[in-house]
């Protein structure tokens, strides 16, 4: 059962974004880290991002890492290299495990655009394999731009196969949301939420979680970096009350 932390969700929050700042060159298009929007890299363009998420618990804290190189294949379709996802879980009465997860890959399609037609459109695909997951997850992305504020959501539907022999069949409907505004050409500040519901052999649905919290973007020439802090309001026992998520990377 996940409860609050001993570390709050701000304190943390405060902690990442002082380490950042100092250093901070950031640059690119991501101002969510739960949320995709329908822009994507230009023809050419390499993009490589590092993942970080923390996950609090009663017992245990996880954190987990992803190490993404991204390729605009044309200025509409961007193709992305998941090569590693792995978690350390650390229990608060001593010792800590460290576990690879998966590799993948993924393809973004850009339809139409924020700034020029009337919605941001966009499809997303993505599969990930690993000694305990097979995964695949497909996802519509849509964008409106008012000036410097963006919204974005994104309608997500995932199957999963877990287990040693992929033996769990599980499927996952998600939809998130964001809003970001940009105060100075190197900062946005905004929100995201995120509501989801698992299907146990896509029969059996489980309860639906919901999630919501503030967001913060910097970027400056190259580089840039993105935290979002989410809170659970559904009360679900065996979802975390509340995590963290840091990307930040540079293009080249």
């Amino acid at each position: 059962m996940f409860a609050t932390s001993r570390i709050s969700i701000t304190t943390a929050c405060a902690l990442v974004v002082a380490l950042i700042v100092p250093h901070a060159v950031l640059a690119a298009e991501r101002r969510f880290t739960y949320s995709y929007e329908t822009t994507t890299a230009p023809k050419g363009a390499w993009e490589l991002e590092q993942w970080f998420t923390w996950k609090g618990a009663n017992d245990e804290d996880a954190f987990t890492f992803r190490h993404e190189l991204e390729y605009g294949l044309s200025d509409s379709l961007q193709l992305g290299f998941y090569l590693s996802d792995w978690q350390l879980t650390r229990p608060h009465n001593g010792g800590s495990e460290t576990e690879w997860s998966s590799a993948g890959a993924e393809v973004i399609y850009s339809m139409s655009y924020p700034t020029k037609d009337s919605v941001g459109s966009a499809l997303y695909g993505e599969f990930k394999i690993g000694p305990e997951v097979f995964a695949f997850e497909s996802k519509l992305l849509l964008q409106k731009n008012f000036g410097p504020l963006t919204l974005v959501y994104n309608f997500v539907l995932e199957a999963e196969w877990e287990g040693d022999h992929y033996e769990e069949d599980v499927g996952v409907i998600e939809n998130t949301v964001g809003l970001s505004y940009q105060f100075t050409p190197g900062l946005f500040l905004g929100a995201e939420a995120m509501h989801e519901v698992e299907f146990e052999g896509w029969q059996d649905a489980g309860p639906h979680v919901v999630g919501a919290g503030p967001n913060i973007s910097f970027r400056k020439g190259s580089f840039f970096a993105t935290v979002t802090g989410l809170f659970q309001f559904s009360n679900v026992d065996d979802e975390p009350d509340h995590q963290i998520r840091l990307i930040a990377g540079f293009h080249f």
